[in-house]
């Protein structure tokens, strides 16, 4: 495939070497990474992005639509337009997806691939389609309402305890809280564009190192990707962060900074 070109996406640069670049998921931007890169700089070029629809810019300066193939599509473009591949790469969440896609689709760009709890849901062969639980499909259709409705401290609180533990957002910063407000609009269209199911031939096509970070008191479906995709990726290795959840990044900056310095300096 061919990167398309988009040099207009938000971003912030620091430190010198190697790139290492991040990816947000759900209701983040570039904002959910400053615990990494006023560290990794020290080692390394760090440079967070916000994808489209994403603060700052929003819906008003948004290119294309909403999706993991567009968000994966543009992010490519950015790395060619901006010269930096092969790039380190570090995709969390809803991330993850649009980074392990990237990274397949565009092996030229990557150089080594970091999934923590990589969201979506995982295709075993043999076994039924791949869909997200009743339950959870009823969850985000009452969190679009309450965000439709404008309560949406409501919604984000829901939506945030769910993919992590129940309590989670009242025990969030003030900075974590104002930066999910920022985007709480994508959370309806998120819910419209779902995320495809990680496969074992997709998976096989990584050819980059890649390093799988689990939250130990992450939900199931992350670990659950996590111990998968560590068999089907040909070149993976797994660890877990003791007592985070999943949102470790945040919680648990220096465990998860760590094993992201060790595994890209031994690249």
């Amino acid at each position: 495939m061919n990167a398309r070109v988009n040099i207009h996406m938000p971003h912030v640069a620091t430190g010198a070497g190697e790139p290492l670049l991040f990816v947000h998921g759900s209701l983040c931007d570039y904002r959910y990474w400053n615990s990494q890169t006023a560290v990794l700089a020290r080692q390394f070029k760090c440079i967070a992005v916000s994808l489209s629809h994403y603060w700052p810019a929003g819906d008003a300066s948004a290119q294309g639509d909403f999706g993991w193939q567009a968000h994966a599509d543009q992010l490519a473009g950015f790395i060619a337009a901006m010269d930096l591949g092969p790039v380190h790469l570090v995709g969390h969440s809803r991330g993850g997806c649009v980074a392990f896609h990237l990274a397949r689709q565009y092996p030229q760009l990557v150089k080594t691939l970091t999934l923590a709890d990589p969201g979506g849901p995982l295709q075993i062969e043999g076994t039924p389609p791949a869909a997200l639980p009743p339950a959870t499909e009823r969850l985000r259709a009452d969190v679009a309402d309450l965000i439709a409705q404008g309560e949406i401290e409501a919604g984000l609180e829901m939506f945030v305890d769910s993919v992590s533990m129940p309590g989670i957002w009242r025990r969030s910063s003030p900075q974590f809280r104002t930066m999910a407000a920022d985007n709480a609009a994508t959370l309806p269209k998120q819910f419209r564009d779902p995320l495809p199911a990680y496969t074992r031939s997709d998976a096989a096509g990584v050819q980059c190192p890649t390093l799988l970070i689990a939250g130990e008191r992450s939900p199931r479906m992350y670990r659950n990707n996590v111990d998968r995709l560590a068999a089907w990726i040909p070149q993976a290795e797994k660890q877990s962060i003791a007592g985070a959840s999943h949102g470790m990044n945040v919680t648990h900056p220096a465990s998860f900074n760590r094993l992201i310095s060790a595994f890209v300096s031994a690249a």
